[in-house]
């Protein structure tokens, strides 16, 4: 393995905003970094990345190391979320998104979560079908939403 995961990192947030990009992610009506600003006033600890440990950047110099994954994860106390699942595309098929989904589903479960769920865009089988090989479910439901606060 040349990654580890471990919690972001305020340092880590342009790679992590240039991952989602890559990854098609990121949307006009969501601001990442309004969304990383959110998610680290709850449960930040729950936001991992993948760092690729082949760079020799530690980030003592001033320099990120590369972010190759990542997933943000939260529990409401009745069930987890996972958001944000990407990994680079240099590093696909190299166990990078399941490990950053397993090491999210041991920090849920030590947390005493029952279940987890997400939202997959309609249409992207190849994010579901990753999803049934961790032996996630597919549920038929309508997903429903209101703006609260608008990025724009």
């Amino acid at each position: 393995m040349a990654w580890s995961i471990r919690a972001f990192d305020d340092r880590d947030t342009e790679a992590v905003i240039a991952l989602w990009e890559e990854a098609g992610l990121t949307r006009p009506w969501n601001d990442p970094r309004r969304d990383i600003q959110r998610k680290l006033q709850v449960q930040p600890e729950l936001f991992l990345v993948a760092v690729d440990d082949s760079d020799d950047s530690d980030g003592t110099d001033g320099i990120t190391p590369r972010i190759v994954g990542t997933v943000m994860a939260g529990y409401d106390g009745h069930r987890g979320w996972l958001y944000y699942l990407a990994t680079a595309v240099s590093h696909r098929g190299r166990g990078v998104a399941r490990a950053v989904v397993t090491e999210a589903e041991r920090l849920l479960l030590a947390m005493g979560c029952p279940k987890i769920q997400l939202m997959v865009r309609e249409g992207n089988e190849s994010v579901l079908a990753f999803y049934d090989s961790l032996g996630y479910e597919r549920f038929s439901v309508s997903n429903t939403g209101k703006r609260l606060i608008v990025d724009a």
